[in-house]
């Protein structure tokens, strides 16, 4: 049997009229348009800086008529960005969040079978399937705990822990391998730095996951090698964790065999290409 969790930590924006997806796709780094009813984008909302000011899931529940799964901490200052860049457009935006909730399907390879919700599978990697739905509509069978091991796990990052909302641009938290920026996309609020960065190849700054031994320090710790200091911790369960760390630093402290240590615990990292 699937699991299934309840994200208490999740709210949802309606956003719907004439106009709704040509609005948000002016104005987010994903592509808006090609949705169709079952599918979700994972996408943010930046400053003209280029920094995230919002992430969130784009649902399609109709025509002109889509949802946003977004923080809970974040949804009063996202409506409120969202009215800013709505202008005279016919377009509506509601919090949905006293009637509708979201769930996840972590381990569902196939789309979960619940009535009366929307549902698409989580764009970023697998972890499975994401819903929207009407509150106690669906029981929860699974842990917060099991959900946040596998997150770990996958490498995605959390806002709020594993980078700070307005100071990380979507290269430094992943955004751009886990399918949250179309590059082939027209303009949209903070684009220019975007591609820039895409251009020059390479992100100073990464959120990595790393495994610690014996076990992972709390969120907010120094992560050095001798006298260079690498990054800080983010969320963590127990041995495996997510780091912001500058990568220019590690493969310094690499070459000059120095290990990475953080609580006097040490921290292996997991690289990717850059």
């Amino acid at each position: 049997m699937t699991a299934s969790m309840l994200l208490e930590d999740r709210s949802v924006i309606d956003v719907s009229g004439p106009e709704a997806g040509k609005f948000l796709h002016n104005i987010v780094t994903n592509d808006v348009m090609s949705l169709s009813p079952g599918q979700a984008r994972f996408a943010a909302l930046l400053s003209p800086q280029g920094k995230i000011q919002a992430d969130f899931f784009i649902f399609m529940q109709a025509a002109d008529s889509y949802f946003l799964d977004c923080p809970k901490q974040l949804v009063l200052d996202l409506i409120q960005r969202l009215k800013l860049y709505k202008l005279r457009a016919p377009v509506a935006i509601n919090d949905r969040s006293a009637e509708l909730c979201v769930y996840a399907f972590p381990d569902a390879l196939d789309e979960p079978s619940t009535l009366m919700a929307i549902s698409a599978r989580d764009p970023r990697a697998s972890f499975g399937w994401r819903v929207i739905a009407s509150k106690n509509s669906i029981p929860s069978s699974g842990t917060f705990a099991s959900y946040e091991t596998r997150r770990i796990l996958l490498g995605l990052p959390s806002g709020g822990v594993d980078f700070v909302y307005g100071d990380a641009f979507p290269h430094e938290t992943n955004m751009d391998r886990l399918s949250g920026v179309d590059f082939n996309k027209g303009c949209y609020v903070g684009q220019e730095v975007v591609s820039r960065m895409k251009h020059r190849g390479e992100a100073r700054k990464r959120i990595t996951p790393y495994l610690a031994t014996p076990q992972a320090p709390p969120p907010g710790t120094l992560i050095n090698a001798e006298d260079i200091e690498i990054g800080v911790t983010g969320s963590h369960t127990d041995a495996a964790g997510l780091a912001m760390i500058r990568r220019d630093r590690l493969a310094q402290a690499i070459e000059t065999g120095k290990t990475p240590m953080a609580n006097q615990m040490r921290i292996d990292f997991q690289l990717e290409p850059s």
